[in-house]
């Protein structure tokens, strides 16, 4: 995986800055292009198989939302963000899967990139390269490949539910950068179900031989979360305190909100960070409890075992002249003896509470 990565970022070493490289996994991925072109009294859903035909929509007088699904295609990102006159730094941030999420504002448009995390069926944690353009009167999103957590968005516009339908361009852009982070909630969760689970094993001694690898495979999934939500509180906060044109009054209340949400995923993320971190802890100081009863075991019964291996010792010695040896009943005086200190012993770690 590291190699993987890594070689993907040397691609982009030495080249002409505007270059659009994608440097993701999802090579073989298919052109996907879906248009919604909508107002309050109209709407038209569409899929497309030519980017070219997408230029129409854009100039055209109703809200516009075009999805493109594909970072590999590069040609057809070049195409639309030639059309549309983006700069090619950004072009190349959309095509650059490990650009960090931030925004960037221009003149005739704001360019978002954000990271869109879930598990997948194998409970695996999935990270998306996701970004949006919004202009005047349309927002473009890229992915890289299909499946998406905007499927209440594109119901929203179907049904004519809520605002999306009745709202310019920016409180579309403002919904789906919502559902996004909706999404970052039912992450945490699932986060919080695994630590929970970890922790019950813990404590009820049920942990596994590869418990540790459960909990550095969380440690790392916790850390690729928080680099993906940090982040993300700047550009919202951004987003919200623009003066941009192209962002209205009354989005920026719904902008506050968001911003609200983000905060509170962060705290989410800090508080499972370090409740993972503390699971190692819990696991080693369960070990050493464990180690320290059987310790403890083993130097009882050493300790009961000292006077007796000390008595059987003298009386084991090859002398001619030791006293004992003569009584008629010096062989059960000491067996006698042993089982009295034997029983002693014992009973003075149970009155101390060692057994």
């Amino acid at each position: 995986m590291k190699e993987t990565s890594h070689s993907s970022i040397t691609k982009t070493i030495g080249l002409v800055p505007g270059s659009v490289v994608y440097v993701g996994k999802k090579k073989s991925t298919d052109l996907y292009i879906e248009v919604f072109d909508y107002n309050k009294t109209f709407l038209e859903e569409k899929e497309l198989n030519d980017i070219e035909e997408t230029y129409a929509y854009i100039d055209s007088k109703p809200i516009t939302w075009i999805n493109i699904n594909g970072l590999n295609h590069t040609s057809a990102i070049e195409k639309i963000g030639n059309y549309c006159n983006l700069h090619p730094l950004i072009l190349e941030d959309i095509a650059n899967t490990h650009q960090r999420p931030k925004i960037d504002e221009y003149e005739d448009y704001l360019f978002v990139v954000l990271k869109m995390l879930y598990f997948d069926q194998d409970q695996k944690l999935i990270i998306e390269h996701i970004s949006f353009v919004l202009g005047d009167g349309f927002v473009l999103t890229f992915q890289e490949s299909n499946g998406d957590v905007f499927d209440t968005i594109r119901n929203r516009i179907r049904n004519d539910k809520g605002r999306i339908r009745s709202l310019g361009a920016d409180y579309l852009l403002y919904a789906l950068m919502d559902a996004v982070v909706d999404n970052y909630f039912n992450l945490t969760e699932a986060m919080a179900d695994k630590i929970e689970e970890l922790e019950d094993d813990l404590f009820e001694e049920k942990s596994k031989d590869d418990i540790t690898h459960d909990i550095q495979n969380l440690k790392r999934e916790i850390l690729k979360i928080r680099r993906a939500v940090y982040p993300l509180r700047e550009v919202v906060n951004r987003l919200e305190k623009s003066e941009h044109k192209l962002i209205s009054k009354k989005t920026q209340f719904y902008l506050r909100d968001l911003y609200d949400h983000i905060i509170q995923v962060s705290e989410n993320v800090e508080i499972y960070r370090d409740m993972v971190w503390g699971l190692m802890d819990m696991y080693m100081t369960t070990i050493s409890n464990k180690m320290n009863e059987v310790m403890k075991v083993l130097t009882i019964i050493a300790t009961i075992f000292i006077p007796l291996t000390f008595l059987a010792g003298i009386y084991g010695m090859n002398f001619e002249n030791i006293p004992e040896l003569k009584y008629k009943y010096g062989y059960y005086i000491f067996w006698g003896a042993l089982l009295i200190i034997f029983a002693g012993l014992v009973a003075y770690f149970k009155r101390k509470k060692w057994l």
